[in-house]
């Protein structure tokens, strides 16, 4: 299972929100790439990046920072937060995202999501499902659609999408435990690649999510928090 470090990007900095709320922002770090190479050293392969400027924004504002760690680090980032057009996805790869994941712009433009899907291969796209009552958001989680989690994720295994992250607001930055049915739902009704993300607080819960199929789980709040012990992590990757 990828075990994937995670780092929020507001106004350059490392920060961590609780069920997405902008307000409750705290500051884990001045420098991003520092934080980067501190996961590298550890021996983390992966890296999920978040632009929450651009997410609530109309386009990616914290390219700089992607490009920065893609340079300087050998770190395979996921990049996600303000994808919202077919420039903001060549911007993301051009700086140097393995992948980027889109979750607004399959939302409300899924025939731009599925011409960006072709081009760029089943393999560089990740799906972001963020849900809260098994409703879709968007925006930033500023936004619900009246659109249900098992429609929009079945309806994107047709078109062949082979990755999906899946947060759960309720529980993200919360420390209270993934949304462990809700992903045995998932898995045992697609057969998507699911990485889990929200609410991971201990390594057992890492093993647990492992055992139940998930392809990949990413951490942030845990481990920001000390929660999680990077070294003891690491060992299971």
């Amino acid at each position: 299972m990828r075990i994937i470090p995670a780092i929020d990007i507001i106004n350059g900095k490392c920060v961590r929100l609780t069920k997405g709320d902008y307000d409750t922002q705290i500051i884990y770090g001045e420098d991003p790439l520092e934080m980067a190479r501190l996961f590298e050293d550890h021996g983390f392969k992966y890296l999920h990046l978040v632009d929450l400027d651009g997410a609530k924004s109309k386009q990616i504002v914290n390219h700089k920072v992607l490009e920065s760690i893609a340079k300087k680090t050998n770190l395979m980032v996921d990049f996600g937060g303000g994808i919202k057009t077919l420039s903001d996805v060549e911007l993301a790869f051009d700086s140097g995202a393995k992948q980027i994941t889109a979750g607004s712009m399959a939302v409300q433009n899924p025939e731009l999501f599925s011409s960006i899907l072709q081009k760029y291969g089943f393999d560089k796209i990740i799906l972001g499902a963020d849900v809260l009552n098994r409703k879709i958001a968007t925006h930033g989680w500023k936004k619900y659609a009246n659109l249900d989690l098992f429609e929009f994720l079945l309806n994107y295994q047709q078109k062949g999408i082979q990755n999906v992250i899946c947060t759960d607001i309720a529980k993200d930055g919360m420390l209270i435990g993934s949304a462990i049915n809700l992903y045995k739902e998932i898995l045992k009704k697609t057969s998507l690649k699911l990485i889990a993300s929200g609410g991971c607080s201990s390594i057992n819960e890492v093993k647990e999510l492992n055992e139940i199929g998930c392809e990949g789980v990413i951490i942030g709040k845990a481990i920001y928090e000390k929660r999680i012990n990077l070294k003891e992590l690491a060992e299971l990757c």
